[in-house]
């Protein structure tokens, strides 16, 4: 009776428990990741006679070091290419009657606003103007990408449950069920995502089969991973996976903000998770041509790979576990 009444008192507090350190693993990582936001090495192009670009670095460096990378181009057309190839986010062209702001659109809110404010602040202290430019804009349905970075949270977020809900339903299932199951699920959650994503927001171009690929290989990357993960270290493995892949994984890449507002570690890290790296790939195939794809391309075919060898040793662990009882 005892022992009845002490199971039923475990049964309560574990999800008790379990939501608490939700919580504060929740505000912890997204607390101290907003806590501060400053700009870091938003990659800028310079164009113009030496002595004003040197000008305008020297500023910069002394009155917001590290904010921007800033990299001189011998002609506007160089700088243009640049911006074309996602090298950087922003090119000032100097030398003119009025210096004249060209930024990416597409590159972020947030790169392109700072970048913008920045120029029109110190243009502006000097009673002078800048013009601005915007290329590679967001499409109209979608002005700033947050329908396209939600398609990514969609995307992960699903891949987790699709995975959770596999552990729970059938927990002996093989390699070969597992892998089936997130093969599968990428396929259809590339289509769903994108085909829904498109609907919303209206036409994105010509890059959307493109971003369609993309969309698969990151849901089968989380999938793998989580996968791979619960059937290594069972429950704990798919909490864990939670944790990283997903949780980890959104706040360090910075949302539709992106990365380069926050602290050291999360801009460190988000390069190397999925989120961001699938986010930055959809934004180049659908309003870069393509451009700036392969990076992205490398990491998420990384996690797809230690995913299945997860999914591996945990079926070879498995295995042996069965074989000894």
């Amino acid at each position: 009776m005892e022992r009845a009444e002490g199971r039923r008192i475990e049964q309560l507090v574990a999800p008790v428990v379990g939501g608490l350190v939700l919580l504060v693993a929740l505000l912890g990582l997204v607390g101290t990741a907003i806590r501060d936001p400053r700009p870091h090495d938003i990659p800028v192009g310079l164009v113009g006679p030496n002595q004003a670009v040197q000008q305008i670095s020297t500023a910069f460096g002394t009155n917001a070091p590290d904010a921007f990378h800033f990299t001189t181009y011998g002609s506007e057309p160089d700088a243009r290419a640049a911006l074309d190839s996602r090298d950087i986010d922003g090119v000032l062209v100097l030398g003119g009657s009025t210096p004249r702001l060209i930024v990416a659109g597409a590159a972020g809110d947030a790169a392109t606003g700072v970048i913008t404010a920045a120029f029109t602040n110190v243009f502006k202290s000097q009673g002078g103007t800048v013009d601005v430019e915007v290329v590679h804009p967001f499409s109209r349905g979608d002005a700033h990408g947050l329908i396209l970075f939600f398609v990514v949270v969609a995307v992960i977020v699903s891949a987790l449950v699709c995975q959770a809900l596999l552990f729970a339903i059938a927990r002996a299932a093989g390699f070969g069920a597992r892998l089936i199951v997130v093969l599968g699920f990428s396929i259809l959650a590339g289509l769903v995502a994108m085909g829904t994503g498109e609907w919303i927001a209206g036409d994105y171009g010509s890059g959307f089969w493109t971003a369609v690929g993309l969309v698969m290989l990151g849901a089968a990357a989380v999938g793998a991973a989580v996968a791979g993960s619960g059937r290594l270290l069972g429950q704990p493995g798919i909490g864990l996976a939670a944790l990283v892949v997903v949780l980890l994984d959104l706040v360090s890449s910075g949302g539709p903000v992106g990365s380069q507002l926050l602290p050291d570690f999360y801009r460190a890290l988000a390069p190397w998770m999925p989120a961001g790296p699938l986010y930055g790939a959809l934004r180049g195939a659908l309003y870069f041509d393509g451009a700036g794809i392969a990076g992205p391309l490398i990491v998420l075919s990384g996690w797809l790979a230690g995913g299945v060898v997860l999914m591996l040793l945990g079926e070879l662990v498995a295995t042996r576990r069965h074989r000894a009882s």
